[in-house]
């Protein structure tokens, strides 16, 4: 199949791209060309900006689109309309903020979703982003009626991660001794690994499953004890966990999601974040590998990052709880349970 992708340098893009073409279809990349240009030097490669420049799109003819890079539905608007006759379905990648009630566990495709005061803004911000998720999806089925795919993923995770959310994890397990773990092993939490989301994309391209997907895993689902478990053992290396509670956190300014990462409180306003429903999605070939693999996958891939990239993951710069502060909140905790 002939399949173009708006985006396809970044995380996500790049496993779309290798499954697809480990399958055997025609990939084209359409993006402005700064970010790691030197990949895929067999691919085509259109040149473009979403913002104002969509010329090297016409005239092509493809058998999907995959918009991995819209958070805007001008955005999704422009592309859709100059490519709704020269392809045949289009795939965006939304997201679970797109709901209007993310503190429910279990949500289905079929739930509320988030609604914006003013359709017309464009400044993505933490209290716009799920509503214009939302937006998105609805412009694609608007220029592409019957023939558009939302996919709304989980927590990304895995090699390549540039959050470093979910890698915090097994970085910290590689450390051993006594691990700062959030809430209780029983509360759910859902991940998803780049490589099973791309392999569903492709799949959903191949067999036209139209329609809206939930997409977070493990398939048969996970808490974070669980997780946690996982990471150990993929970091090979002795741990000890004390779970501390989601009050005790808030306190002392450890933020769910940002430095205990992955987790949020079940009942908090974004708690169904742990519990999406995928039972839709496995229906329609969504397979997960184990996060075992997936930590134990991420932690090669630390390995062969540049020194200084490796430093800011160890040092927790983007995401996580660094060694220091989880030392002195465990200190706390321990002093207050004397």
């Amino acid at each position: 199949m002939r399949i173009l992708i708006l985006g396809g340098t970044k995380f996500l893009g790049p496993a779309i791209v290798r499954h697809a073409m480990a399958r055997g279809h025609e990939i084209t990349l359409f993006n402005r060309g700064k970010t790691r240009t030197e990949l895929f030097p067999n691919v085509t490669k259109l040149r473009g900006d979403r913002n104002n420049d969509l010329k090297s799109l016409e005239g092509g003819e493809w058998d999907a689109v995959v918009d991995t890079s819209a958070n805007i539905p001008r955005w999704v608007r422009t592309a859709s309309e100059v490519l709704k006759d020269s392809v045949g379905q289009y795939v965006y990648i939304s997201s679970i903020s797109a709901y209007a009630h993310p503190d429910r566990m279990g949500l289905e495709e079929t739930a509320a979703t988030a609604l914006l005061d003013d359709e017309s803004v464009e400044d993505v911000t933490g209290g716009t982003y799920g509503g214009l998720k939302a937006l998105c999806e609805r412009t694609a089925e608007a220029v592409f009626p019957g023939r558009s795919t939302s996919i709304r993923p989980g927590l990304i995770v895995g090699p390549e991660d540039p959050t470093d959310r979910f890698t915090y994890w097994p970085v910290r397990m590689r450390r051993g001794g006594e691990v700062l773990a959030p809430g209780t092993p029983e509360d759910p939490v859902q991940v998803i690994d780049v490589r099973d989301l791309g392999a569903f994309i492709v799949g959903c391209i191949e067999a036209r499953h139209y329609g809206t997907f939930n997409a977070a895993g493990p398939v048969g689902g996970m808490n974070v004890g669980e997780m946690l478990n996982a990471c150990r053992r993929a970091a090979a290396r002795d741990a000890t966990f004390t779970w501390a509670d989601a009050d005790f956190l808030e306190e002392q300014g450890v933020a769910a999601w940002q430095h205990l990462t992955v987790w949020v409180p079940p009942g908090s306003p974004y708690g169904g974040f742990g519990g999406v429903s995928i039972d839709k999605a496995v229906r329609h070939g969504l397979t997960t590998r184990s996060v075992e693999e997936t930590a134990r996958d991420t932690l090669r891939w630390i390995d062969g990052l540049p020194p200084d990239r490796r430093s800011e993951i160890e040092a927790c710069s983007l995401a996580g709880l660094p060694a220091e502060r989880e030392a002195e909140v465990l200190a706390t905790w321990h002093a207050r349970s004397e």
